[in-house]
């Protein structure tokens, strides 16, 4: 097998993989550290499964070392509380719609509003969802690439999936507007008040 084509056929899947997982920032580092593991590790590849597996595996284990890193916690942590002020100071209500423009812009934002649920799961749901909800892998896939059993794979996802309808509720209000078109309204943060009367 020639590292270039399979560099050429993968890079693209596995950068858009790793950016779902940890962030477009973070994603490019990891796609080049798993695309030097995969040349390294290509002579001793026995075709035991898809090649597309194998790479997707190395790339999981990779991005779930980097995100249980503490420098990586640290990062996110910062980065998290920076959100939370910008989304204070913002009216993140999504109004009524008229055109077509508008339902993509929300569909969108709806679409980054649950990525960014997902993100904030331990990586071994939103690594499972993003294997199968968002890259469409079928459970026995998912099994491969992350070594575990099939039924395993039932167990963690119906885990992961109510874990993230949790904090969906939690988060979000959910509705249909005039034309039936889901949208949501983000819940305020709550800040605590130490400070007694």
């Amino acid at each position: 097998m020639d590292f270039q084509e399979i560099y050429s056929e993968f890079q693209p899947r596995i950068l858009h993989y790793l950016s779902r997982m940890m962030g477009p920032e973070e994603a490019e580092d990891v796609a080049q550290e798993v695309f030097e593991k995969v040349n390294r590790s290509l002579d001793g590849f026995k075709g035991q499964s898809k090649l597309s597996t194998w790479i997707y595996r190395i790339a999981t284990h990779t991005a779930i070392d980097k995100l249980r890193s503490a420098s990586f916690k640290q990062s996110a942590n910062q980065a998290t509380l920076e959100e939370a002020e910008v989304a204070k100071d913002q009216n993140t209500s999504i109004g009524p719609v008229q055109t077509s423009v508008d339902k993509e812009v929300i569909r969108k934002e709806m679409s980054e509003c649950v990525q960014e649920y997902i993100d904030r799961l331990p990586p071994d749901y939103s690594t499972i969802l993003i294997l199968s909800e968002i890259e469409g892998f079928k459970n026995r896939e998912v099994a491969d690439i992350l070594q575990i059993s099939l039924e395993n794979v039932k167990v963690r996802l119906h885990r992961a999936r109510a874990r993230l309808k949790k904090e969906l509720d939690n988060g979000c209000d959910f509705y249909h507007d005039e034309e039936g078109t889901l949208a949501c309204d983000r819940k305020p943060i709550l800040i605590q008040n130490t400070q007694t009367d």
